[in-house]
């Protein structure tokens, strides 16, 4: 089925372009690199995964409620609108906003395999390009994923957000080399992660908790790898340069705490866009949720050396400077052992499955040679026999 057959609302263009700007730069050195940026570039070759194998697909979602996550979540929660709701007509919200949050997920994993494969083109250094490439094949399994889930498991899609649309096409249309590392790796890569993190936390379904759990950790490198990179060349920039980039920061964070409202899923569901806002505003979760999601983004920006007086009054008024105090490397490692846990869980408990397989197998041959029973006939195992 055609994916523009599963969207709430039809998006407004099959195909969105923006004119390429900035210059393609190559580099004959080849030799030289900086020794963490190349460590990290190995790291990305190493860690690299199948989704399709890597992930178990089998597991079964109920697509009314996709991500398992609490009600609170959903801003008309509690309200009159919510309380005339039927348990079906609730659970179809499940469905839209659930969609809603995925599908923004995956177009800003599409903008970012664009941003990365910029990355390419436009960056000076070699070691930086060589990390970038492993980037743009992560960004596009994360994309591969996403979709996947959403075709598969919840059946419907919504258009990219206007405000995450206008940010990509801002970090997009940007001929400096190092925005789209900002508007990326830094801004929109950021606060994806936070989001992915609260629902990881949050979830009792399997299946979306694997996912999130294993694109965490590609991004966590990405945001490392953004860090590195903008450290450095910040350190050579004008106060007057550092300013116009802060200005972007700025913006950027706005807009991008402006796209979590979610006002368009409740409209699909007849609530006037004025209350669907003023839900939002009052929603005490989601007030959480927005501070939460700077949880990655503040300390990073002050990290690379964008602490102005006006980027930081801006933090002051949207109430989450002191985040800037948080230790990115220490989230960054938790993101990496949640995921090699879940590995460790998940296939140890399949490998207990196939030993017990193995047992009751080798159990049967016995049994058949001893002549207690035929080639076809059941044996009962030792477990099925204790429980008897």
């Amino acid at each position: 089925m055609s994916t523009f057959d599963l969207y709430a609302t039809a998006p407004d263009d099959p195909h969105w372009q923006i004119p390429a700007t900035g210059t393609a730069r190559f580099s004959w050195e080849y030799d030289a690199g900086r020794e963490r940026l190349l460590a990290l570039y190995q790291k990305g070759k190493d860690k690299q995964w199948d989704g399709n194998r890597r992930i178990d697909w089998t597991a079964e979602v109920d697509p009314y409620d996709p991500l398992g996550t609490p009600d609170e979540a959903i801003a008309a929660y509690g309200s009159p609108y919510w309380t005339k709701m039927s348990e079906r007509e609730r659970g179809e919200l499940r469905r839209h906003y659930a969609s809603w949050q995925l599908s923004q997920f995956l177009h800003g994993e599409q903008g970012a395999m664009v941003c990365a494969s910029r990355i390419v083109e436009s960056v000076p250094d070699l070691d930086a390009k060589f990390y970038s490439a492993t980037q743009a094949m992560d960004e596009a399994r994360h994309a591969e994923i996403y979709g996947r889930f959403l075709h598969e498991k919840v059946g419907l899609l919504y258009p990219v957000n206007p405000h995450l649309q206008a940010l990509l096409g801002d970090t997009l249309r940007d001929r400096r080399w190092d925005m789209p590392y900002l508007g990326m790796q830094v801004l929109i890569e950021g606060l994806a992660l936070a989001a992915f993190g609260m629902i990881r936390d949050t979830t009792n379904q399997p299946l979306p908790k694997q996912i999130l759990a294993y694109v965490m950790q590609d991004e966590a490198r990405h945001v490392a790898f953004g860090r590195m990179a903008l450290r450095d060349y910040y350190r050579q920039l004008t106060d007057a340069e550092l300013r116009e980039r802060e200005e972007f920061v700025i913006e950027g964070c706005y807009l991008m705490r402006d796209r979590l409202s979610g006002v368009e899923v409740l409209e699909n569901f007849g609530i006037p866009r004025a209350d669907a806002q003023a839900l939002s505003e009052r929603s005490e979760y989601l007030a959480l949720f927005r501070t939460l999601l700077f949880s990655r983004i503040v300390p990073c920006v002050k990290d690379i050396g964008l602490w102005g007086p006006r980027l930081q009054q801006a933090y002051v008024d949207m109430g989450v400077l002191e985040l800037g105090d948080a230790d990115l490397d220490a989230l960054m490692r938790q993101d990496e052992e949640i995921a090699e846990q879940l590995d460790e869980e998940r296939f140890a408990a399949e490998e207990r499955e196939r030993v017990g397989e193995v047992a009751e197998a080798i159990e049967v041959g016995e049994a058949v040679e001893r002549g207690e029973v035929g080639e076809g006939d059941e044996v009962i195992g030792a477990g099925e026999a204790d429980a008897a």
